[in-house]
């Protein structure tokens, strides 16, 4: 068995429970979707994933989200985490496909740290530079759990929904065919127009920002 960044590429794991659920979607109409656990993950997180069932003819449209309290569910500016959560679950509804909701706050350093960071971020440092002082990585979060997840749902073949390369490229060595990237729009507003910046300049993703 092949392992990349200590984790194995051929790990297998499976979902446990499906639960119905209706989501609601940015156009106000709900969506059944299932909302789905896993056991055997790499990290055992308690990570899930919402599926809508694909559209025939089109290959699945996934979008890998890391949780961000403060943007999914306390609607803050400072980041564009919300925004693009609901821009994910919308277009797999009209698509098919999944939104990997993965348990890595703060980019894999955890709310509380987040938190630090944004103390230090107010002292005009970047948010990568801010973890750099609080001693944790620019961004420490891994996708393996995300293979696993795809593989237990039977989504190997995919679009992927990101603005992040380093997702795609961490898909592919883990053996998922990402056979098309999705960009995600930008969703700037005067609060997260230096956060944008850092994820651009500093972090490469693949955002038209000034």
């Amino acid at each position: 068995m092949s392992v990349i960044d200590g984790y194995p590429t051929t790990a297998l794991s499976t979902a446990t429970v499906r639960a119905r659920v209706p989501i609601g979607m940015d156009r106000g109409r709900p969506v059944r979707a299932d909302m789905i656990s896993f056991e055997g993950l790499a990290d055992s997180g308690e990570h899930v994933a919402v599926q809508v069932p694909a559209v025939a003819g089109r290959i699945p449209l996934v979008r890998i989200h890391s949780e961000c309290l403060t943007g999914d569910v306390f609607g803050s500016k400072r980041c564009d985490c919300g925004p693009q959560l609901d821009e994910g679950l919308d277009a797999v509804a009209e698509d098919g496909g999944a939104v990997l909701y993965l348990r890595q706050e703060g980019r894999g350093i955890g709310l509380y740290n987040k938190l630090d960071a944004y103390v230090l971020q107010d002292t005009n440092v970047d948010t990568f530079s801010a973890n750099r002082m609080l001693g944790r990585g620019d961004d420490e979060r891994q996708y393996a759990v995300a293979a696993q997840m795809l593989r237990a749902l039977g989504l190997e073949r995919i679009r992927l929904l990101t603005n992040n390369p380093e997702k795609v490229r961490q898909l592919r060595e883990y053996g998922i065919d990402v056979v098309d990237v999705v960009p995600t729009r930008v969703h700037s507003n005067p609060d997260n127009e230096r956060y944008l910046w850092a994820k651009a300049s500093l972090g490469g993703h693949t955002l038209a920002v000034s």
